[in-house]
């Protein structure tokens, strides 16, 4: 079943053009503001017209694309506040004018994570490699699943992240995650500094070490989200 099908079981106008993704995980410190603002980045760098959706209520993607701007770096993408529960009806009109819509989702904010469930051509999942998040992933997917009775065509993935170079943990919660309702996304995010030094320079990895290993997961995971799209 297409957008176009997933829309009508809504009631809405079959509007949307774009791909919409959204990152949500229930628990916060997962990494979605990261992976957010990387991946709508990874888009653009592709040519490909780009938006990124903060429906966070702490604002955190807003924050780094302010911090850009006061370092008068290049604008890549827009980037908008719209953190209220009826991103399923606005979302698809943003949708009409981009090639891929990023949603950068709340914590624990269980009616937006609902409105961006049903907004949304693919959910990431991000988990960080421990029994203790992999376990706390169990709430999401619980939403996901009741999303795609409204929405059939919802897909979902998980995707490690801040994995811990040199140690056997990312492996091992992979296979933990074998057991879930969803795909684990074959690309994963380890934990490098060069993340952190971009938050507060408002800055994309590939700005700062364009030939690095964050750069290149970072390039992985989008090429692995596209492939979950089609």
């Amino acid at each position: 079943m297409g957008s176009a099908a997933c829309v009508a079981v809504l009631g809405e106008p079959a509007i949307r053009s774009g791909k919409v993704i959204a990152l949500l995980n229930q628990k916060g410190g997962a990494g979605k503001t990261t992976l957010s603002t990387h991946l709508a980045g990874a888009f653009a760098r592709q040519g490909r017209r780009v938006t990124l959706i903060d429906a966070d209520p702490q604002g955190s993607a807003l924050d780094w694309a302010q911090r850009r701007h006061q370092n008068g770096q290049a604008r890549l993408y827009g980037v908008f506040g719209l953190a209220r529960d009826t991103l399923h009806w606005e979302v698809p009109q943003i949708a009409s004018q981009a090639d891929h819509v990023v949603i950068d989702g709340p914590p624990r904010v269980a009616s937006l994570a609902r409105s961006a469930l049903l907004a949304a051509d693919l959910v990431l999942i991000p988990v960080q490699p421990s029994a203790y998040d992999v376990w706390a992933t169990q709430e999401m997917v619980t939403l996901i699943q009741e999303a795609q009775v409204f929405r059939p065509c919802l897909r979902a993935a998980f995707v490690i992240n801040r994995r811990v170079v040199g140690t056997v943990i990312g492996r091992e919660a992979r296979a933990a995650l074998a057991d879930q309702p969803f795909a684990t996304l074959r690309a994963d995010i380890a934990q490098r500094i060069a993340f952190a030094d971009c938050v507060a320079a408002g800055k994309l990895v590939w700005e700062v070490a364009p030939k690095g290993a964050a750069a290149r997961e970072v390039a992985a995971l989008a090429d692995a989200v596209e492939e979950a799209l089609q």
